[in-house]
């Protein structure tokens, strides 16, 4: 079970950090993604890490604002948001996969997903 949490209504210019809690094995060994959905628009891809790194992928339009990093303390991830846009206003959603065929960027090779946390940005 994953557990998204640190959604909000924010202004443009400030921070938020997102946090997505698993219930059950280890995450580290796991591929973790985020990803977010806007009103009217397909779910799109935002960061990812492969198992055991700390080392991230991230789409285009957050690279160099967003920053995601694992905790395995608390058995999560998070994703450090700055600068945040009106267009990074989507309902953010995370995701683990373990399998061979898990493609960081493509949403549907993970195998568990989170309900989503809101995240609004006012312009």
């Amino acid at each position: 079970q994953l557990v998204e949490s640190g959604g909000g209504l924010v202004r443009a210019g400030d921070s938020l950090r997102l946090s997505c809690e698993a219930a059950g094995p280890p995450i580290s060994n796991y591929f973790m993604g985020w990803f977010r959905q806007s009103p009217g628009e397909e779910r799109e891809f935002v960061a990812a890490v492969r198992p055991n790194t700390n080392s991230a992928l991230y789409a285009d339009s957050v690279k160099g604002r967003f920053t995601m990093s694992r905790d395995d303390a608390r058995n999560a991830v998070h994703l450090q948001m700055n600068g945040l846009k009106s267009d990074d206003t989507a309902v953010y959603y995370c995701a683990a996969g373990s399998g061979y065929f898990v493609r960081e960027s493509i949403e549907s090779t993970y195998e568990y997903r989170g309900q989503g946390t809101r995240v609004t940005v006012s312009s």
